[in-house]
């Protein structure tokens, strides 16, 4: 079954916002195996993009002062944003504009240490952060 909207929609990558650098590194690198995709940010904020190994992968962020603590009812903590790959993210916004969604951030183009893509964000029904991923 193929997306029709969206075209080659799927999963891009999922954000975690730590609350202990080393041991989230410790997980997914050491115990579940992931590589390291990308890496940037400055030294108080990083962020790291991990292969998790099908072409998916789990962007992390490290702690501020300001990070909520472990089960604080803080919306979308720990989980930031979820990304969908998408072979055009300026096409694939328009359905969401057009049905109602509130477009957060319109399609820019970033770059991530190497890896270049066009993104764009929008919130679901229940205030979820999207992120539509558009490798260059």
């Amino acid at each position: 079954m193929s997306n029709t909207v969206a075209k080659t929609c799927g999963l891009h990558h999922i954000t975690i916002q730590t609350r202990d650098w080393d041991a989230s590194l410790r997980l997914y690198l050491e115990v579940l195996g992931m590589q390291v995709a990308a890496e940037w940010g400055p030294p108080e904020r990083r962020m790291m993009l991990l292969d998790v190994g099908d072409g998916s992968h789990i962007e992390l962020i490290g702690p501020t002062a300001n990070s909520p603590v472990a089960g604080s009812p803080a919306a979308n903590d720990p989980l930031v944003h979820l990304a969908l790959a998408t072979a055009d993210a300026a096409a694939a916004i328009e359905p969401v504009r057009q049905a109602g969604f509130e477009v957060t951030m319109e399609p820019k183009d970033v770059k991530l240490a190497d890896l270049e893509a066009t993104v764009a964000f929008f919130k679901g029904p229940n205030g979820e952060v999207v992120e539509l991923f558009q490798t260059r």
